[in-house]
């Protein structure tokens, strides 16, 4: 049986992303898909890119994906956007085109990938409950966005939020992400160096305030957007 693996909401935590990767690796699963958002808060934009694309891992686009891709900003958060704002001077011209190229939705076999919903793939925030599903096709679905991990079955019909690999909101630090046998997702935690994620935002001219929430898997100010 062949096991394959979700991941989303990486957010330029590099350090976070190695440290899922590595785990994925260890268990031996090579079939990885993201969804969305490899882009936004944390300065190693590139490195994240790059590791995705030197992996084949296919990815929808998420929010930020497409604040970065269309030039755009985020109208609910100053601090989403001081980041972005740092990103676009640093992403080098590759990774931009292939932000860009990114599309709304996945079809992995009979699994439905999106970031947001299935209303509005790039942000919405989903709730998801057994009436949501009623009204949608599909039999396995996965999105992201809201950076809470977790999995339910709806009369049949599975859903999973792999959780964030870069920025956890759901009271644990740790990276999240999810593995997916056929029948069912069963949900993973790993640890990461988030020192050195401090130590580089730092050395980008960030402070605490843009990245204090990920010492307790929180939200560290209400205006610290999705």
């Amino acid at each position: 049986m062949t096991i394959i693996a979700f991941i989303s909401d990486i957010h330029g935590n590099y350090e976070a992303l190695k440290a899922v990767l590595s785990q994925l690796d260890k268990l031996g699963i090579s079939e990885i898909y993201c969804a969305g958002d490899t882009v936004g808060y944390y300065s190693q934009v590139n490195e994240c890119c790059d590791e995705l694309r030197k992996r084949h891992i296919p990815s929808v686009m998420g929010n930020h994906d497409w604040y970065m891709g269309g030039g755009g900003f985020c109208l609910r958060s100053k601090s989403v956007n001081d980041c972005l704002e740092y990103q676009r001077s640093i992403i080098s011209a590759d990774n931009l085109n292939w932000v860009k190229a990114l599309p709304s939705h996945l079809q992995v076999g009979n699994i439905r990938v999106v970031h947001g919903g299935w209303d509005n793939p790039i942000d919405e925030y989903l709730d998801p409950t057994q009436m949501y599903f009623e009204r949608i096709e599909g039999e396995v679905f996965v999105s992201g966005h809201t950076h809470i991990q977790s999995t339910s079955n709806f009369g049949g019909k599975i859903y999973c939020n792999p959780g964030s690999v870069g920025q956890p909101r759901d009271g644990d630090p740790r990276a999240a992400f999810a593995t997916y046998d056929g029948t069912k997702f069963t949900l993973h935690r790993v640890e990461y160096d988030i020192k050195k994620v401090f130590e580089l935002m730092n050395e980008a001219g960030f402070n605490d305030y843009y990245y204090g929430g990920l010492k307790t898997g929180a939200k560290k100010l209400k205006k610290l957007d999705e």
